[in-house]
C-alpha cells in the first residue's frame, strides 16, 4: 500500500546557492537562501503593499480617515517584521521545544539551535504575540486608535500564513497524521506510512480561505468603519481552522499521554485566540458607526 502512495516530491529548501568564496587564504560561504525565508519575505512585503492599498482607499474608512499613514505602514513593516521573527522563535521554543526532553538535550548540546530560524522553528502563536506587542507599541507611538491599525493588520495577515505554510511543506515538516486519504503523502522525515499533507490544509484555509472572509468584509461590508470588527474575525477564524486542522497534524510529542492524539498545543493556544476575537466582534458590532458631516 505505501509503494502506491504519493511520494513527497524532491524540493530542496534552499533556493540559491552562492559561494564558498575565498578572501587571501579565508574562505566564506558559502551564502543559502532558504525558501523558508523568501516565505517570511514575500508574506511580510505583500501584506504591507495590501496594508497601503487599504489605507488609500478612502472609501472604506469614509467619513472618517485612514489611523495611519502610507508612509506610517512603511514604518510599520520594519516593526511588524521585527515582532514576527521575535515573537515567532520564542513562542517556538517556549510553547514546542522546551517541554520536549529530546528537544532540551539538544539545545543543550548546542545552544546555537535557539537561534537557528533559517532551519524552521516558528510558532504562529509566538509570532502572534510579537505582532501585537509592536502594534500596540507603534500605534501609541502614532498617536493611532489600536483597535482601526490591528484591523489593517488583520486584513493582511492570512497573505503572510499562505506562504508560511507553503515554506513548512517544501522544509516537509510540521506532517499530519498517518492516512489513507487518495492525497496522503510519504514525507521524507515522517517513516514509511502515508500522511495527511497538513501544512497544505492550513495554507488553503489560514491563507486562502481567511483572506477572502476578510477581503469580502473589508471590501463589501465596511468591516473598516467597526474597529476591532476585522481583527475579532481574524482571530476567531484562525482559531477554528487551525484547530480543525491539527485533528489531521500529527500528535505533539510534550502533550501528557493522556491527551496525546485529542487535544494538542495548537488547540490549546487557540482557545483564547477564539475568546478574545468574539469579545473584539461583540464590542465592534455594538459600537456606532461614525456618521457623515451634515
Amino acid at each position: 500500500m505505501f509503494e502506491a502512495a504519493l511520494q513527497f516530491p524532491n524540493l530542496d529548501p534552499v533556493a540559491l546557492r552562492l559561494g564558498p568564496f575565498a578572501i587571501g587564504d579565508m574562505s566564506i560561504g558559502p551564502f543559502l537562501l532558504r525558501w523558508y525565508a523568501l516565505a517570511y519575505i514575500a508574506g511580510l512585503v505583500l501584506g504591507w503593499r495590501y496594508m497601503v492599498y487599504l489605507i488609500r482607499k478612502e472609501r472604506l474608512w469614509a467619513p472618517a480617515k485612514a489611523p495611519i499613514t502610507a508612509i506610517d505602514a512603511d514604518d510599520y513593516l520594519f516593526w511588524a517584521t521585527l515582532g514576527v521573527i521575535i515573537g515567532g522563535r520564542l513562542g517556538y521554543v517556549l510553547f514546542y521545544m522546551l517541554p520536549n526532553a529530546a528537544d532540551r538535550a539538544r539545545i543543550a548540546d548546542d545552544p546555537l539551535t535557539l537561534i537557528r530560524i533559517w532551519e524552521g522553528g516558528m510558532a504562529f502563536h509566538g509570532g502572534l504575540l510579537g505582532v501585537i506587542v509592536a502594534t500596540i507599541y507603534f500605534a501609541r507611538k502614532r498617536n493611532a486608535s489600536l483597535f482601526s491599525v490591528g484591523d489593517l493588520v488583520a486584513a493582511c495577515a492570512p497573505i503572510g500564513l499562505f506562504f508560511g505554510r507553503l515554506a513548512n511543506f517544501v522544509n516537509g515538516e510540521l506532517w499530519g497524521r498517518p492516512s489513507d486519504a487518495p492525497w496522503a503523502m510519504v514525507f521524507p522525515s515522517g517513516g514509511p506510512e502515508p500522511r495527511h499533507p497538513s501544512q497544505l490544509y492550513e495554507a488553503f484555509l489560514e491563507g486562502v480561505v481567511l483572506f477572502v472572509v476578510m477581503y469580502v468584509l473589508t471590501q463589501r461590508y465596511d468591516a473598516l468603519k467597526r474597529p476591532g470588527l476585522n481583527a475579532g474575525v481574524f482571530l476567531v477564524g484562525y482559531g477554528v481552522f487551525r484547530a480543525l486542522v491539527e485533528l489531521a497534524r500529527e500528535p505533539d510529542a510534550q502533550m501528557p499521554d493522556a491527551l496525546r492524539g485529542y487535544i494538542t498545543m495548537g488547540m490549546i493556544l487557540c482557545l483564547p485566540m477564539i475568546a478574545a476575537g468574539a469579545w473584539l466582534i461583540n464590542r465592534a458590532l455594538k459600537t456606532p458607526q461614525p456618521q457623515p458631516a451634515t
